[in-house]
């Protein structure tokens, strides 16, 4: 291994023991626990140098205490972001609440699970979520948008809101927790490329690896990736391991290790997409 760039991972979840002080609201595949000392092992027996934690909000639903506890004890590791609530009659100060605390440097929208709106209500046209993204823009604060299966209410909400500094997520494709891999696991791409055309938007390589139908190292997902670099240009394009979630189809190492290893990027390539786009784009 050649590499020595810096690298930070765009999405980790980090979680505890399910335990009545701080409960699991639902279910995320992934080991019993994923504690900060856990990642940072994970991490450094890798050569990933940081990662942003996304609150699950699969686990904790719109609680970010645990992301922010492992923030607080690792600062020069991670960095947060969490989802949030588009009922809140509060959204606005929410947000910039949460934009003002120590090593926050983005939000998430989650309006999709098993490509499904999660709650038929809160699509593009939502009160909420106008309000949210227009206040993004105003202070400043990028947002991940988990939008797989309804990339029509994304391409929405990046028209109306220009200004705003969207991410999304995971390829913008449904990604499998567990094996197997889906028949046609790029099926969404020419809907993903189209994307390219808000210059808002940048997209995260995260999660890349869960869609390969070969063995390591998974080199049947390339094609599709460099028509998204070439669609959004490199400085658009951000990777990332999203593990834990990944846990179950291949361990950690080889979802960096496919990236490091891989004669596909030159060095500045990857040195680019593994870490320096994703600190642009936040501002880590």
């Amino acid at each position: 291994m050649k590499q020595r760039f810096e690298i930070i991972d765009a999405q980790m979840h980090p979680y505890e023991h399910n335990h009545p002080g701080r409960p699991w609201v639902g279910h995320l595949e992934g080991p019993d626990e994923a504690s900060g000392e856990t990642l940072v092992k994970e991490m450094d027996a890798v050569g990933v140098d940081g990662s942003i934690l996304v609150s699950s909000y699969n686990k904790y639903g719109f609680d970010p205490s645990y992301a922010l506890d492992v923030y607080k004890k690792f600062p020069n590791k991670f960095r947060v972001i969490r989802p949030f609530d588009m009922w809140s009659e509060t959204i606005e100060s929410d947000l910039e609440s949460w934009s003002k605390i120590n090593g926050v440097v983005g939000a998430r929208l989650m309006l999709t699970a098993n490509e499904q709106l999660i709650d038929t209500s809160v699509d593009s046209s939502h009160e909420g979520v106008s309000r949210f993204m227009k206040k993004a823009a105003d202070i400043g604060i990028a947002i991940n948008v988990m939008a797989s299966g309804q990339l029509d209410h994304f391409a929405a909400i990046a028209k109306s809101n220009p200004n705003t500094q969207l991410v999304l997520d995971h390829l913008g494709l449904m990604q499998p927790h567990v094996p197997p891999v889906p028949d046609i696991p790029f099926g969404s791409l020419s809907t993903v490329l189209e994307l390219a055309q808000f210059d808002n938007v940048a997209i995260k390589v995260s999660g890349a690896c869960t869609l390969s139908k070969l063995p390591y190292p998974y080199q049947d997902i390339w094609d599709p990736i460099h028509k998204i670099i070439d669609s959004y240009g490199l400085n658009r394009c951000i990777w990332g391991t999203d593990w834990t979630r990944a846990v179950k189809i291949l361990p950690f190492k080889e979802s960096v290790h496919a990236f490091i290893e891989t004669d596909q990027l030159s060095e500045d390539e990857k040195s680019q997409l593994m870490g320096e786009n994703l600190k642009n784009i936040y501002g880590w």
